[in-house]
């Protein structure tokens, strides 16, 4: 376990980092002993840091809950970080490709919800019953660590690599489509990159969701009416670059485009 100093210390090169555009070297390079349990805590830091700097919670991304993503990345297991106010754009937009660090695309699902939802013992029911609607979303890839040899513990405490997200589409009740068969096909430049069906998130994307409810409880935290929960991707993450258009057709829930300036 690290120290409150060491702790202190990486939250604000992080910090340092997301206004420069400059990865720092990976941490578990130069902080071999550094857990997972050391990640979060950096990770809550960097959060109450952006917060008292006047940006505003707004929902939770859960990261690695398709097998896709977890044979993408080496790894096995999910993790989650914070969606502030200033990262949800809209379908349509102008994304600035030079105010992210190695932008990536995902396909995904985004639940909105209608009720505070907690753990523990959160189950797939709870998140149906809470949720107003979900709707298409792509999210935008960031990061803040070098990604050569980085691990969970790196990945966690960069936000889950959280940059931004892009919500377009129709939002549909969460009981008025079969949600495991929700399927995109995702394009790059009028090329069709990656294809994908939402049951590959856990078997059903509101899995993610209890999962996070339940992970959150453990340190005194839940999910407010309101919030939105970006649910996990089910396609390979696209690198995208300046001057990339990005298309995703969702079928009947509608489609996401943006284009990277």
């Amino acid at each position: 376990m690290l120290d409150s100093q060491t702790i202190e210390a990486i939250a604000d090169e992080l910090l340092a980092a997301g206004r420069s555009r400059t990865p720092v070297p990976r941490l578990t390079a130069r902080y071999p002993q550094m857990t997972v349990e050391d990640s979060y805590a950096v990770q809550q830091l960097w959060r109450r840091r952006n917060e008292d700097a006047g940006r505003r919670l707004v929902g939770r991304k859960i990261g690695l809950t398709s097998r896709a993503m977890q044979a993408a990345t080496g790894i096995t297991e999910p993790d989650y970080g914070a969606i502030f106010d200033d990262m949800v754009l809209e379908t349509g937009c102008s994304v600035p490709w030079e105010q992210y660090t190695h932008p990536r695309v995902e396909v995904e699902l985004a639940f909105v919800l209608k009720k505070d939802l907690a753990g523990p013992g959160c189950t797939i029911f709870d998140v149906l019953n809470a949720t107003d609607y979900v709707v298409p979303a792509l999210e935008i890839l960031d990061s803040r660590i070098e990604m050569e040899g980085r691990t969970i513990v790196d990945t966690i405490a960069d936000n889950a690599a959280m940059g931004a997200m892009v919500i377009g589409g129709n939002p549909v009740r969460p009981d008025a489509v079969d949600l495991r068969w929700v399927s995109a096909i995702l394009y790059k430049n009028q090329t069709v990159e990656e294809t994908g069906v939402a049951a590959g998130v856990l078997d059903h994307p509101a899995n993610g969701v209890h999962w996070l409810a339940n992970k959150i409880a453990a340190h005194g935290d839940g999910m407010k009416a309101g919030d939105i929960i970006l649910a996990g991707s089910f396609t390979r993450p696209l690198w995208v670059y300046q001057g990339d258009t990005v298309h995703a057709d969702y079928g009947p829930l509608g489609a996401i485009t943006c284009r990277f300036d």
